[in-house]
């Protein structure tokens, strides 16, 4: 992904920091204008600008601490500041003593910005929509008083940045933004805000001016008036915005999903908490944009949003969030497969400012899947099947064979994996040409560098489908991913190579992802691609290769193909024996021999493999018309030693047909089924209540797992906890117990993970349907943080 036409919007150079043990915050801001010297009232409505004595810029705001809080809620805030920064509040003056945001989570503000869900006590809204305040006053509103609100954000505010906004009360403001009173009470004066639909997305400081003949005043600066403003799915205006109000219950309020992973012939689910609500999560997704130095006036856009994110989600150039490991030896942090959501990584990275070790492709996409989401774009985590890796922009899958059709293992730079996992975000795409909203592709696993840095997307799903690889971004190496032919070519005898084989329908074989408001899988695969072999399709692909490094490599194949081979493998369970069966079938009238060599070798999920550990040589006769099946038994004792994660194999099949020539070539995987974890809940859940959970799990293996590790986690349900069991022998069963008190009521999942180095990819989950309590709401911003290292012992242990 080196197309030098696209724009570096996910790297500012020179911007990236180097992380701290603890994140430091941000320096105290000036929270002044700067080059300007007239006055707030000037700068804001020029029918306010005009009044006596000397026109001076607002004062310093009070030196404090960041962080520190006034004596109290509305009402006590503090003392005030005049125009001349000396804390002299004078007769006359309109005194802000407080303003009620109506923050709570069961306030208006919160229930109709979608956000109730956020265990915050903050303000978060969405752009694009009013909320509500109440400010209190030291007397009552008159017509001939002057109000402002200011909202401002980063170290240097600017108002033609849109980091620094001004308000002032019944003028109107600019770019959507206003302010009406609603009612006035006596000292309280009830405020409807406009919030624009292209506002920053971030943290906001919140103030209050006033101004009458007696001087200017400004409420100071209050953590607990700081106000979080995210894009808004439900406002028309934003870029972000989703019609369709189940897409946008589960696209962005949905905390859980199912992740895909396996092979085509044998899908794995797992479920994966995003946990986009939990406590710290919003400021950590928050925390990344700021690591990466992205300006705050990009941070309304979602196209630069959403770029930033796939860079940061992978800690290559920038440190960013997750240390990808596809070694197989995960003893210096986490076995990628041991995660069940994002929580307790994000929450390290919050916490600690390092990246967090290890994740593969299917925790990049389910962490860019919380952080989007939390942000308020509506994305949703994607598996593609047979996922090719180009690594020469042919935009084909090339893989080289030596005389006699034997991998040659060190030309094969390209790749096909298993299964790759990444996400599709819904926004408008205003720099590209109409026809292409929609659905966009960002990955964040890194693979190639778009633009110099490790990032992906956003690439436009229908640019995907119609081989439109000049469209931005990244699109010749997402389309070589889900459409490109696997192409064979065999060493000749003068060291030359030739196409003796095209596989056309080999790559992209299934797209799917989890359906709406269900835990069915759903098959997006034609959003991708037009049907395979069809007109559109062929024509897709030839528009592809055009513009790729090879234009020309269909000029020269051979078509003979009499017989066609397919791959068996059982549905078998690691630690048992199996058989892999290849069935040749001879479609043409004549008699047939073909010339069968098989080559079995354990794989990574990436399509790396690993040495032949099993090969047979078989010579087979077909009649017209006739099948004949090739069986190649595998002990557990043959594979054992050579497992990787996930227990995948791979199998090449090659050989030729005497009478014709043809070449016979074909790749398959399959994969080691692990068990699941049974989990049942003992008794009732509701809210602010202990509740406990019994989890079984059974040792498929022979052999000791060693060093097991749970891991147990549910938004609402329990924070990310990590347990150490110890050893569990071979075929044991066990069971362990623990307890978790809900925060939040409905229907939630909660998750669980086995992870050892002997066992991996084992997980359960169940759905709690937790009750509200009975004395109303029940939260606590502090319900304890992740723990690392808790040693548990078993409840019961016995044999199979």
């Amino acid at each position: 992904m080196t197309d030098g036409s696209r724009s570096d919007v996910g790297r500012w150079g020179g911007s990236s920091w180097q992380p701290s043990v603890t994140p430091s915050p941000e320096p105290e801001p000036d929270t002044r204008s700067r080059g300007s010297g007239r006055s707030f009232w000037a700068r804001c409505c020029s029918c306010c600008s005009c009044r006596g004595g000397a026109d001076d810029d607002w004062g310093p705001e009070p030196a404090g601490p960041r962080g520190s809080r006034g004596s109290g809620r509305p009402g006590s805030r503090g003392s005030g500041v005049n125009a001349a920064g000396d804390g002299v509040v004078r007769d006359g003056m309109l005194v802000v003593t407080g303003v009620d945001l109506m923050s709570g989570r069961s306030d208006q503000n919160r229930r109709e910005h979608h956000t109730e869900d956020y265990e915050y006590d903050d303000l978060i809204i969405r752009r694009g929509q009013p909320f509500l305040v109440t400010v209190s006053l030291s007397r009552p509103y008159s017509s001939s008083d002057r109000m402002a609100l200011e909202l401002l954000i980063g170290a240097n505010p600017e108002i033609g940045k849109g980091t620094h906004v001004i308000i002032p009360v019944g003028k109107g403001g600019s770019g959507g933004w206003k302010a009406q009173v609603i009612k006035s009470n006596g000292q309280h004066v009830d405020l409807k805000v406009h919030v624009s639909a292209n506002a920053i997305v971030g943290k906001f400081r919140f103030t209050v001016r006033t101004r009458t003949d007696a001087g200017e005043f400004q409420l100071p600066f209050d953590p607990r008036n700081e106000i979080y403003i995210l894009f808004n799915p439900w406002c028309s205006d934003d870029p972000v915005y989703v019609e369709h109000e189940s897409w946008r219950q589960e696209y962005v309020l949905n905390e859980s999903g199912r992740i895909y992973y396996g092979t085509e012939a044998q899908i794995g689910e797992r479920t994966w908490n995003y946990g986009q609500f939990d406590h710290g999560v919003l400021d950590a997704c928050l925390y990344i944009l700021d690591r990466r130095g992205m300006p705050y006036a990009g941070r309304g856009d979602p196209v630069s949003v959403s770029r930033v994110i796939s860079a940061m989600v992978n800690s290559l150039d920038d440190n960013g969030v997750l240390i990808g490991n596809w070694s197989g030896d995960y003893s210096r942090g986490t076995n990628p497969s041991a995660w069940v959501g994002s929580v307790e990584i994000l929450l390290s990275y919050l916490r600690t400012g390092y990246s967090v070790p290890y994740g593969q492709c299917w925790v990049f996409a389910g962490v860019t899947t919380t952080v989007l989401r939390c942000l308020g774009i509506a994305t949703r985590t994607v598996t593609n099947y047979n996922s090719a890796h180009d690594t020469d922009t042919s935009l084909t899958m090339d893989i080289y064979f030596d005389e006699n059709m034997k991998p040659l293992e060190h030309l094969n730079r390209d790749s096909v994996w298993n299964f790759h996992v990444w996400n599709d975000c819904w926004m408008r795409r205003s720099d590209l040409q109409s026809g292409f909203d929609g659905w966009q592709v960002v990955d964040a696993t890194p693979q190639e560098t778009s633009s110099g840095i490790f990032c992906c997307g956003p690439c436009s799903v229908e640019s995907i489908k119609n081989g439109l690889v000049y469209m931005k971004y990244d699109t010749p190496f997402i389309f070589a991913e889900v459409n490109s032919d696997k192409v064979y070519w065999q060493r000749q005898d003068d060291g030359s190579f030739k196409i003796v084989y095209v596989e056309e329908k080999a790559i992209g074989t299934l797209i799917c992802t989890k359906a709406v408001g269900s835990n069915m899988r759903e098959d997006i695969t034609h959003i991708y691609k037009h049907p395979e072999g069809s007109d559109a399709e062929r024509k897709a692909v030839e528009t592809a290769a055009a513009h790729g490094s090879k234009p020309n490599i269909y000029s020269n194949r051979d078509s003979a193909e009499d017989v066609s081979v397919q791959v068996e493998a059982q549905d078998a369970v690691m630690g048992q024996d199996l058989v892999v069966n290849v069935v040749l079938t001879n479609r043409g009238s004549s008699r047939r021999t073909v010339k069968l060599h098989l080559y079995l070798s354990v794989t990574f999920y990436t399509g790396v493999t690993g040495p032949v550990f099993k090969d047979s040589k078989k010579e087979v006769a077909l009649s017209p018309g006739s099948s004949e099946r090739v069986a190649l038994p595998v002990a557990y004792s043959e594979y054992r030693p050579h497992l990787v994660d996930q227990g995948a194999m791979l199998l090449n099949v090659s050989g030729h047909v005497k009478e014709n020539g043809q070449v016979i070539a074909k790749q398959h995987t399959f994969r080691l089924r692990t068990p699941d974890l049974s989990l049942t809940v003992l008794g009732a859940a509701v809210v602010g209540q202990e509740t406990e959970v019994q989890i079984i799990f059974r040792n498929p293996l022979p052999v000791t797992l060693t060093k097991v590790v749970f891991r147990l986690e549910g938004s609402g349900l329990q924070r990310p906890k990590v347990l150490n069991v110890g050893d569990i022998g071979g075929n044991e069963t066990v069971t362990l117990r623990q307890t978790f008190v809900p925060v939040r009521p409905g229907r939630r999942q909660l998750i669980a993970s086995l992870d050892s180095p002997q066992l991996s990819q084992v997980h359960g989950v169940i759905e709690v349907d937790v009750a509200p309590a009975s004395g109303g709401n029940f939260f606590s911003g502090n319900r304890g943080s992740s723990r690392s290292g808790e040693n548990v012992p078993m409840a019961l242990r016995g044999e199979a």
